[in-house]
Formats: C-alpha cells, structure tokens, sequence
C-alpha cells in the first residue's frame, strides 16, 4: 500500500517530525545560550541548536550561516595577530 502526500498519516508524520524537531532544536539551543553565563561549550552547543532547527525553518538556517561567518572572521583575526 502506497501513500500520497495527501493522505492524513504523511500530513500528521510531518507535523510530528517538524514539532520534535522544534523541540529538541530550542531545548539545545537554550541550553547553549544557558551556557553563555554557567560553564560549558556554549561556541558549539549554539551552532548545534542552529543546525537542528535548520533542518526545518530557514530562519535558523540564515543564523545558523551568520554564526558561521562570524566565527570564521573571528579565527582569521586571531590567527593574523598570532603571526
């Protein structure tokens, strides 16, 4: 038996895919900023958080690229200096 996009059981699995995805994506995302002020790798946990809520909202895929660029920026400058 094959299903279409139509029918109800795809329609519920992608809103429970998108839902868990949310949920674990801002709890780690939460927790990263948490350890902005408490002890912990919150310059990997963020981008993490960002990652797993990218894979369903372009919102976090844009910050996500924007970390990036900033993060990269702030390696070279470090790595200018160092020289």
């Amino acid at each position: 038996m094959m299903l279409h996009d139509g029918h109800p059981l795809i329609i519920t699995y992608k809103w429970a895919r998108r839902v868990v995805i949310a949920v674990v994506g801002f709890t780690v995302l939460l927790v990263g900023l948490a350890m902005t002020v408490l002890p912990g790798p919150a310059f990997i946990v963020i981008p993490l958080g960002l990652g797993i809520l990218g894979l369903e909202f372009a919102w976090a895929r844009h910050w996500l690229h924007k970390v990036k660029e900033r993060s990269s920026t702030l390696v070279n400058s470090f790595w200018s200096r160092k020289r």
